[in-house]
């Protein structure tokens, strides 16, 4: 499932995607499997019903707190890289949340860091979130070399335009 969002990264906006009946045939042409497809249009859905509740602005001493399930399926690592984005302010606290709600919606039983650059990407070209380049290049460090999901200079283009 997650090559297809980085397919989808790669070579579609997100205003410019078309709709899931079209989506599907196009990711069937594009050679993914059918089982695939339906679990990545069904998590995009997800993130597309997300509708970006304003939270309040923590202050600056505020921490996250994890319930068991988040951190059984999140590691300390993919915990600590999320406290790293928002340290950086490369995102706030309603993308926080949209990025832990999508990593728990995966079937992953722990959801590792690369599957979570990933996501943090679907999330950040969802709500066409500004990124500075050197986090973007964090983002994009692993994958690239990751040949499973094959991550090329497009899904850079695309994130930065």
């Amino acid at each position: 499932m997650i090559d297809i969002l980085v397919y989808l990264f790669e070579n579609y906006l997100p205003d410019a995607c078309p709709e899931p009946a079209v989506l599907a045939k196009k990711l069937s042409a594009a050679g993914f499997e059918s089982d695939d497809i339906t679990a990545a249009l069904s998590w995009l859905d997800g993130l597309a019903g997300d509708s970006r509740t304003p939270c309040r602005a923590p202050g600056s001493a505020a921490i996250r707190i994890y319930d068991e399930e988040e951190m059984d399926r999140l590691p300390a690592e993919a915990r600590g890289f999320i406290a790293f984005l928002e340290q950086h302010e490369a995102i706030d606290a309603p993308l926080r949340e949209a990025i832990i709600e999508r990593a728990l919606a995966l079937p992953d039983a722990v959801v590792s860091v690369d599957r979570l650059k990933v996501i943090v990407l679907a999330v950040i070209w969802r709500f066409r979130h500004e990124v500075d380049a050197l986090i973007l290049e964090e983002l994009l460090a692993e994958e690239m070399d990751d040949e499973d999901f094959g991550v090329g200079d497009d899904i850079t283009r695309v994130l930065l335009n």
